[in-house]
């Protein structure tokens, strides 16, 4: 997906969008310059809002228009249970996505660093090789690296760097095996939502 300048859309829509912008330079730039950062004049309209919103999550996960509005034409067919609402749904289902799992497991920096790992096949699912970034991963998957990539510079010292890193508590990591994966479904208590998703569905349902 072609993004376009990242720190002209991180102050539109907020530095948590691109990991490269959450830097304390960057924070210094948006103080510096408020008005650049919030928009001029008055303050965006309610269809303004839930597109800033919108925006912002599909950014953050890296998705391109359609990839998105498909989670949520998916999320929203969901009949809402006592315990799942059509929000709980599309959050699950982003959190879900190999590259987003292969990001929170400390295996790469950013989501689009671990977009590539995957495409590149350094990464296995139950020990097998796969190039699909947006793949569903589930409960009893075991996530790892390719026993060829390990030798790699890009594993290089693998163990030593991730050992300071913490995992998310509804997923697992085994340091010796060099593979984890999910242990409890993804939550807004224990996977903090790129956004407003509730407003994002909203925007959708215009």
């Amino acid at each position: 997906m072609k993004v376009g300048p990242k720190y002209k859309i991180a102050k539109r829509l907020g530095a948590s969008v691109f990991e490269k912008t959450q830097t304390q330079k960057f924070a210094i730039a948006a103080e510096r310059n408020p008005r650049q950062s919030r928009g001029r004049g008055r303050g965006p309209t309610e269809y303004g809002r839930q597109l800033l919103e919108k925006q912002k999550v599909r950014f953050t996960y890296g998705l391109s228009e359609k990839q998105f509005s498909s989670y949520v034409a998916a999320a929203m067919k969901t009949h809402a249970s006592a315990d799942l609402t059509p929000a709980d749904v599309l959050h699950r289902s982003l959190e879900l996505r190999l590259d987003n799992v292969v990001s929170r497991l400390n295996l790469a920096p950013t989501r689009r660093a671990a977009r590539q790992m995957v495409s590149h096949g350094h990464i296995t699912v139950n020990g097998r090789k796969t190039t699909i970034p947006s793949r569903l991963v589930h409960m009893n998957d075991v996530i790892g690296i390719r026993e060829g990539s390990k030798k790699l510079p890009l594993f290089e010292n693998f163990t030593e760097r991730t050992s300071e890193m913490t995992t998310p508590s509804w997923l697992r990591w085994d340091a010796k095996k060099m593979e984890g994966g999910v242990q409890t479904m993804p939550t807004t208590e224990s996977a903090t939502p790129a956004g407003d998703l509730s407003t994002v569905l909203s925007f959708y349902s215009r």
